[in-house]
């Protein structure tokens, strides 16, 4: 290549914006967002699964008599919907600064998809959750959700929550629990 071409080409590429995404934290997309391609007829229904389970209405499940009576036992004594040591477990995202969601994200949603999968701006990318691609290579389409901030939950994920600090809690088997919300996923 000729010297001053690529000088040229260099003081070009310097011009171009870094991309919005770059350097930046990602960010809550919401249930919603991605819903859009996880409950489609040719896969496992992941967006059914979660919709059909207590975690689609752990915001909800606080604004009930029985979360206030619970509250009111271990010394809450403000609404469930609005205390911190509740929302943490009952609200994706919770504690979390408010530049960290996209619009499309709502607190109401209770425990998403994101709260153990990770903030989906990044990974949700069509070039990253490629139906055909993914069939393709399923290994490096994996491999790039997973740099692009795709989590994978383990026990640990959720025990966070689903532990003795909860005034609800009676016991909890991860692998039995697991099987009740496992929903195998491709994108």
């Amino acid at each position: 290549m000729r010297p001053t071409l690529m000088i040229t080409l260099l003081v070009l590429a310097s011009l171009i914006p870094p991309r919005a995404d770059a350097g930046e934290s990602p960010q809550y997309v919401g249930v919603y967002r991605c819903k859009s391609c996880h409950n489609r007829k040719d896969d496992t229904k992941q967006y059914d699964i979660w919709a059909a389970s207590q975690h689609a209405q752990a915001y909800h499940t606080l604004g009930t008599d029985r979360a206030r009576d619970l509250a009111a036992e271990v010394g809450v004594d403000v609404n469930p919907q609005e205390a911190p040591e509740c929302l943490e477990c009952h609200v994706t995202g919770y504690g979390v600064d408010s530049t960290s969601f996209l619009e499309s994200f709502a607190h109401e949603d209770g425990v998403q998809c994101e709260a153990c999968h990770g903030p989906g701006s990044r990974y949700k990318a069509t070039k990253i959750m490629s139906r055909k691609k993914y069939k393709e290579d399923p290994d490096t389409q994996r491999q790039l959700a997973l740099d692009a901030g795709l989590l994978i939950p383990d026990e640990q994920t959720c025990v966070r929550c689903h532990n003795e600090g909860s005034p609800a809690f009676k016991s909890f088997d991860y692998e039995t629990y697991y099987e009740k919300i496992r929903h195998d996923a491709q994108p």
